[in-house]
């Protein structure tokens, strides 16, 4: 099954915000072998701020104008979170037709990158592209002053490593899936998309989210991650968590009693779903919060 539509470019890691005195983050050498369940990608590395105490994931909010109440939901929380930092780990958008929609009058992708660059004025804010908005590139960062995170990135914190993703790659069951995402990510294909005129790129978004809302009332089960790439990846990366989306399968799985793979919500306040959540982390643990909730501090 081809999940949600459009799947994602990676994004590369983008210079750090002075916000917060994060360091930039590093590459790590990892193996790789011609099996996906054992091959690792690069691994980028964030510092951590030694001031943060606090740091909020959120992912999956599929943003689009026809689900406002979500969307309040979201600006009212980057407004309000005490965090030290935000990272948004993919899919924040239903989709992402290019950069150069911020400059079309009036456009939702305006609206949004205006909040953005208010929440990232006050604090930190690290963007990882997912299958929905992968055509998001350096304009959008600029524009914002987000910094791209590669997929995937260990958030070094203290003695805790956190591996964050999106989690797409790893849901190699959804054969479909990946070999759409492996054609999507040649820059050659990118630029075929890109070159096409942004009315038509808007048709080919609003075709792909018709599609996906066919298979979602269809009932077509989602995909989860591999066991065996989570645990190739965690152990490349020697990491105690791992921190992802994509599947909207928000849980807490331990993995061999001192690992754990933590999957974030997604968010859809306007529809029968009902449901948002933020994820907060201190090196110590985390916490699953309403947006409301995660505001109060």
């Amino acid at each position: 099954m081809l999940r949600d539509g459009p799947c994602g470019l990676p994004r590369t890691w983008a210079p750090p915000a002075a916000q917060a005195g994060a360091q930039r983050p590093e590459s790590l050498i990892l193996r790789v072998s011609s099996d996906p369940r054992t091959t690792v990608p690069p691994v980028a590395q964030l510092q951590a701020a030694p001031t943060w105490r606090t740091v909020d994931v959120i992912s999956d909010l599929h943003l689009q104008p026809s689900e406002p109440q979500t969307v309040q939901a979201w600006r009212d929380y980057l407004a309000h979170t005490p965090a030290d930092a935000v990272f948004l780990l993919g899919d924040l958008f239903e989709v992402w037709v290019g950069d150069d929609a911020l400059d079309e009058p009036g456009s939702f992708e305006a609206e949004c990158a205006a909040v953005l660059q208010q929440a990232a004025a006050q604090r930190p804010l690290f963007f990882m592209v997912g299958n929905r908005d992968f055509l998001a590139g350096d304009l959008l960062m600029q524009r914002t002053g987000m910094t791209a995170l590669a997929d995937p990135t260990v958030l070094v914190w203290g003695e805790r490593r956190i591996l964050l993703s999106h989690g797409d790659a790893l849901c190699l069951d959804d054969v479909e899936y990946q070999q759409f995402r492996t054609l999507s990510r040649s820059a050659a294909w990118q630029q075929q998309v890109l070159a096409q005129p942004l009315a038509v790129r808007r048709a080919i978004g609003k075709s792909a989210r018709t599609e996906s809302e066919q298979r979602k009332q269809a009932g077509a089960p989602y995909a989860d991650a591999d066991a065996q790439m989570t645990a190739t990846w965690m152990d490349a990366a020697q990491a105690h968590w791992l921190v992802h989306g994509h599947t909207h399968q928000p849980a807490d799985h331990a993995l061999d009693g001192h690992r754990w793979r933590i999957v974030t919500s997604d968010w859809h306040i306007d529809t029968d779903t009902q449901r948002s959540e933020v994820l907060r982390l201190t090196p110590a643990g985390w916490q699953r919060l309403s947006p409301q909730a995660a505001c109060a501090g």
